[in-house]
Formats: C-alpha cells, sequence, structure tokens
C-alpha cells in the first residue's frame, strides 16, 4: 500500500538529490545554531556539502525527464549503448564526434556521431537515460547549462550541443 500517487512518487523520485541536500543543510544549520561552538565547524561543512549537492541535483532534476520511452540506454566504461525495438548501436565517448539534439523527432532524440559509424538516436526518455547525463559531462568543453536549457525548450529543431575541436586547437585558451 502506498500513500503516494504514482505521478508524486516520480517527481519525488527525479528530485531526490535536491530533497536529500535540503536535509544536509538543515541538519548542518541545527549543528550550527543548536549544542554548542564544538559542532558548528562541521556544521558549516555539511551546510557547504549540502548547497553543492542541491546545485548539482537541481542539473540532474532538469536533466531526467519522463520514463517509458522506447529502448534502453547503458553506460559502461566511456561507452554508450542503446537497444531500441527497432534501431540501436554503440558510441565510445572518447571517439564522439558530435551532440546532437534533434526536437524534430518525437519524442526528441539525441544524436551521436562517431568517424566511421553511423550516427546514434537515442530517445530523451528511454529507459535509462538519466545516465547520459554524467556520460555527457565527460565532454571536454560541453556546457551543461546550454544543454540543459535546449532541453528544456521544446524546440522543434536539431541543435548542436557539443562538437569536438579538431586536432591542434585548444578550445580553451588561457590568454
Amino acid at each position: 500500500m502506498s500513500f503516494f500517487r504514482p505521478e508524486a512518487r516520480a517527481q519525488l523520485w527525479r528530485w531526490r538529490e535536491v530533497i536529500a541536500a535540503v536535509g544536509v543543510v538543515l541538519i548542518g544549520i541545527w549543528m550550527v545554531a543548536g549544542p554548542g561552538l564544538l559542532l558548528a565547524i562541521p556544521g558549516y561543512a555539511l551546510i557547504l556539502g549540502g548547497v553543492a549537492l542541491a546545485w548539482l541535483g537541481v542539473q540532474r532534476g532538469r536533466f531526467r525527464g519522463a520514463d517509458g520511452g522506447a529502448g534502453a540506454v547503458q553506460v559502461d566504461e566511456g561507452q554508450v549503448s542503446y537497444f531500441g525495438p527497432l534501431t540501436g548501436g554503440t558510441v565510445a565517448l572518447r571517439e564522439m564526434d558530435s551532440l546532437t539534439l534533434d526536437g524534430a523527432m518525437f519524442p526528441a532524440h539525441w544524436r551521436l556521431t562517431q568517424r566511421g559509424q553511423p550516427a546514434l538516436l537515442i530517445p530523451v526518455n528511454a529507459a535509462g537515460a538519466e545516465a547520459l547525463f554524467d556520460a555527457f559531462a565527460t565532454l571536454p568543453g560541453l556546457r551543461t547549462e546550454r544543454m540543459l536549457s535546449m532541453l528544456n525548450a521544446n524546440s522543434h529543431q536539431a541543435v548542436v550541443i557539443w562538437r569536438r575541436s579538431p586536432p591542434g586547437q585548444n578550445p580553451q585558451q588561457l590568454h
């Protein structure tokens, strides 16, 4: 017997890191304001850790969408695999050339391209697609905020989120 509707349970699970972060921050505040100065230093550390966890949790919560899409995603040792009812394939993250969010398809699809292979199309609502957040975060130069804003914009066109820079060109210059 459950006290929550399935939709409410899904929303709580989507934002689970943020809920945990609020709990950590509240414990930290209690330690700072409560028993004495001995617990103030660990309390401040808990508050800082909770704020960092909340920031990461908000990003992850924005990335997660509704489940129930076709196929399943698996990320294992730098390799993204998609097993769909009609298509599938694998792409190595270190050999990936570009990442595109194709909103023209319904539902929107991630398009992962790798030289010498056909593009791998993954629905944003495929089972296990939340693991793609951590996988995409390892791509050099990826702007996470841009990816999240494009994902939540519901655009009906293909948008290049990330593209590997040509060899010998450093995308991040120091001067």
